[in-house]
């Protein structure tokens, strides 16, 4: 039997896609299509997308694209994985972890715009924090660990004191950057150096200490 890590934190900071809310399929086809369109490689493409903003990703595999090209055609992509929910499913233990969060701070970071985050959130029936820090919110994608910062000062809470959940390399990396400890959830953040990492939500159990503060069992 897996031994348990406990964390102990006074604030989470919890991505969305992979995280909390399974969209693969959503995004492996929008972007299929767009590697299409463009004669790229799709397992190239895909391994560079997740946690990033649109533009972002745009940027790393068209290296010579002008950036205003990027941001166009990122407003199209919104347009369809915002309409498409297809697939879109809760990460197992993702309704109970939430519950279980009730009177303990905690905000939504996500390379989402709110239009998007509300429409997957949605679709696998669970709700949007109370705080949130979303694409329209910062003016740097992940890796770079401007959200994570600025959710923590949205709590009140010093960065070295919030737990980061996430799957992705670029949100591994940015929670590491802001200087805070990492939960990766998902057999795909492994790979990235996380703090510590379990399959899904199930392997995770949130306790309430006396004095304020959140203890995690993990494992």
């Amino acid at each position: 039997m897996p031994a348990t890590t406990v964390l102990t934190a006074r604030a989470l900071l919890l991505d969305m896609d992979g995280t909390l809310v399974n969209s693969d399929a959503v995004v492996e086809r929008c972007w299929r299509r767009w590697s299409h369109r463009h004669g790229l490689d799709f397992d190239a493409v895909i391994r560079v997308v997740h946690g990033r903003q649109g533009y972002a990703s745009m940027a790393v595999l068209l290296p010579d694209r002008p950036m205003a090209e990027n941001y166009a055609e990122n407003e199209l992509m919104l347009a369809e994985e915002t309409a498409d929910i297809e697939g879109v499913v809760p990460i197992a233990g993702a309704p109970a972890f939430l519950a279980a969060l009730a009177g303990v701070p905690h905000a939504l970071v996500t390379s989402a715009t709110l239009e998007l985050a509300r429409s997957r959130m949605g679709a696998a029936d669970l709700a949007i924090p109370g705080t949130y820090i979303t694409a329209e919110s910062v003016g740097e994608s992940k890796p770079h660990p401007e959200g994570f910062l600025k959710g923590a000062a949205e709590l009140g809470v010093d960065p070295a004191d919030c737990i980061v959940f996430e799957d992705s390399e670029a949100g591994i990396a940015a929670g590491r950057a802001a200087g805070m400890r990492v939960v990766g959830i998902g057999p795909r953040a492994a790979a990235y150096g996380p703090t510590v990492q379990v399959d899904d939500l199930t392997r995770v159990r949130v306790e309430r200490s006396g004095d304020g503060a959140v203890r995690l069992h993990i494992g």
